[in-house]
């Protein structure tokens, strides 16, 4: 595998991965901006209608019979945060071009196609054409919805707020239904336009060979217009709170939900990922085999971490009477490790954990690219074997100082009604 990343324009990079094990390419577009709740749904929309048509193919059933001839190409976008960023991507994937039939160019068709997509999207009188425009906005509602009625999900996402409040953090990656709802096909274009301008660019291209003419293609595009943006810091670690704070809403459920924010100083990324997967993010952990499988204070608990905002989330679910001794052993557990009462089964399988994940990495040209992204906003650029190895070297000491610097910062409860009868 060859990695090499060259800025091609103001705060736009080109990241080129060749590994000549694949027989299909992939193309990424990020464009990384600072996340608000006021632009954040304007935002997701004025770039996922960019996969639905363009001006030469002005609607979804023309770019999906250019995309089947293409031997089954795939555009498609997606929108995540990172830390106080939004990131909205717009993915190119296709087969390389020796195994096409006829000798055509697939390459050049599809980044040609993306190019276009990006540069020439499907507008008229300055707003974005309204079909396209009308069934991004309703996909968009459908999955803010479908993530309300997940309730598990939605513990999590009120955790979260809870836990950032104040900081961009705190809202979702695509906003909310009332932001959406507000979104017109003029405001979406002109939230794009704003992004084409300020945010920061990441273009990573995945392929089993070297290709100069597809950076070449971006290049010219993005020199063609007038770029005025920022360079985007992902890490921003969230301030503990002076008191742990506690917030609960009811609703309609069988069980209860509980969320622990859990914030630390510790400089270590690898002692705190090693402490979270002793802790509890796998089946072998500590609170899941005692808490669940001993004790039997939940239904479900898992860790994770927001490692740009310096953030632990644990999240349970519960009977009510069992809330503040699922909560009592939580702790105890955690008091564990930071005892030093670690066993070295419990470090190997914590490594073969990570082990397992890693090795999956470089399967697919996706898999590439979205590791070799989180690398760049790491500020680390790293293979998955070295990360291993540095794992490898965490000691026992270094994860029980990982536990020490853990706070408690603040817990949300989703409480049932019917338990309060």
């Amino acid at each position: 595998m060859k990695y090499n990343r060259t800025e091609i324009d103001n705060n736009v990079g080109f990241t080129s991965i060749i590994d000549p094990k694949f027989k299909t390419a992939h193309i990424s577009v990020r464009f990384i901006t600072k996340l608000s709740e006021e632009t954040a749904s304007a935002n997701v929309i004025g770039t996922d209608v960019l996969t639905y048509s363009t001006r030469s193919l002005p609607d979804l059933s023309l770019l999906n019979e250019k995309l089947s001839s293409l031997y089954g190409a795939n555009l498609s976008s997606y929108s995540v945060k990172r830390g106080d960023s939004q990131i909205l991507g717009i993915n190119a994937s296709y087969i390389v071009n020796r195994y096409a039939i006829d000798g055509e160019d697939i390459e050049g068709e599809m980044t040609g196609l993306l190019i276009e997509s990006i540069f020439a999207p499907n507008v008229n009188d300055n707003k974005f054409e309204e079909e396209s425009f009308r069934i991004t906005k309703k996909e968009l509602l459908d999955r803010i919805d479908s993530e309300i009625n997940n309730k598990r999900g939605y513990a999590l996402v009120k955790g979260v707020e809870t836990a950032f409040r104040g900081e961009p953090a705190q809202c979702m990656s695509y906003g909310t239904r009332k932001t959406a709802e507000s979104v017109t096909a003029e405001s979406a274009y002109t939230a794009y336009l704003n992004l084409l301008k300020t945010a920061s660019v990441e273009i990573t291209y995945v392929a089993p060979e070297e290709n100069p003419t597809v950076m070449e293609m971006f290049s010219k595009s993005f020199s063609a217009i007038y770029r005025n943006s920022e360079k985007i810091t992902f890490s921003t670690p969230s301030p503990i709170k002076p008191e742990v704070i506690t917030e609960s809403e009811e609703f309609d459920v069988r069980q209860c939900k509980m969320v622990m924010a859990f914030k630390y100083d510790c400089p270590d990324k690898y002692a705190v990922k090693m402490l979270n997967t002793i802790w509890g993010e796998t089946p072998v952990s500590k609170l899941f085999m005692n808490v669940r499988e001993k004790l039997s204070l939940c239904y479900y608990c898992a860790t994770r971490i927001n490692k740009y905002k310096n953030t632990l989330f644990l999240d349970i679910g519960v009977e009510r009477n069992n809330i503040e001794k699922a909560k009592a052993e939580i702790l105890h557990q955690l008091d564990e490790i930071r005892n030093g009462n670690i066993t070295d089964e419990e470090i190997n399988s914590s490594l073969l954990s990570l082990d397992n994940a890693l090795t999956s990495i470089g399967d697919t040209p996706s898999s590439y690219s979205s590791w070799y992204f989180d690398c760049l906003c790491d500020d680390e650029i790293i293979t998955p074997e070295e990360c291993f190895e540095k794992y490898r070297a965490v000691t026992k000491e270094d994860i029980i100082n990982a536990g020490k610097s853990l706070t408690l910062d603040s817990i949300y409860i989703m409480y049932d009604k019917e338990e309060q009868k």
